[in-house]
């Protein structure tokens, strides 16, 4: 899955189920789209489910409550996925 794929899926996770309009890649989630910590544990969940495919351990989850911006999401799930590969 590359980068371009991994942005897609999070903006239609974030416009269909979150129901954001035209969100932009370096939105503040909370401050832009009044994003809250339900919503990011929601949102993990669905990453979870529909693109990495696997359960999130504990640390790694902790080091989601860092996030910001859909950029920031897509940084997250690449570094997830290559330290996974290792």
């Amino acid at each position: 899955m590359t980068k371009v794929d991994i942005q897609d899926k999070i903006l239609a996770i974030l416009t269909e189920d979150f129901e954001f309009e035209k969100p932009g890649l370096d939105d503040n989630l909370r401050d832009d789209h009044g994003f809250d910590s339900i919503d990011a544990i929601e949102l993990l969940g669905k990453i979870e489910l529909t693109i990495l495919g696997f359960s999130l351990t504990r640390e790694e989850k902790e080091k989601a409550m860092g996030i910001r911006t859909i950029n920031d999401i897509v940084a997250y799930i690449e570094d997830i996925k290559h330290s996974r590969s290792k």
